[in-house]
């Protein structure tokens, strides 16, 4: 069997479990022909048990306009939000905090994004959400 020459690769950030049809999905996929709601309903059932999170989506739409799709893991700045209860970073990160974040609380986030990152190792990757972490003024305790 011949392999599907690829078309497109589309990046996308979706509520979990809460795809439609409407943008950001719509505008996305419409120009390259896929079955909108197919995804939908796919990404949907995929997505289930995370919902209430951002679950970022890597779409590889081929030329006969079939699709296949990899899940991500949810953005650490998402991830750094929830673990510590706060709705957005701070407005001037450096000069005002938003919250605290615990180091064991960093390194679950680390091995959460781990697939996605990097990084070598479990301390390089906390490395990484700790930056992120200050750069949305968050303090490190």
């Amino acid at each position: 069997m011949a392999k599907k020459r690829v078309a497109a690769v589309v990046k996308i950030q979706i509520p979990a479990g809460a795809a439609t049809p409407a943008p950001p999905v719509g505008t996305a996929l419409g120009p390259h022909g896929v079955a909108i709601m197919d995804f939908c309903k796919a990404y949907n059932a995929a997505t289930e048990a995370q919902k209430g999170t951002i679950v970022p989506v890597e779409i590889t739409v081929f030329e006969d306009r079939t699709f296949t799709f990899v899940l991500k893991t949810p953005p650490t700045a998402v991830l750094i939000r929830s673990a510590i209860g706060l709705d957005k970073g701070s407005q001037n990160p450096g000069k005002e905090q938003a919250g605290s974040i615990t180091q064991a609380q960093i390194e679950e986030i680390a091995k959460t994004k781990m697939p996605d990152l990097n990084a070598n190792d479990i301390e390089a990757a906390k490395l990484q959400v700790a930056g992120t972490a200050r750069s949305m003024g968050v303090k490190i305790v």
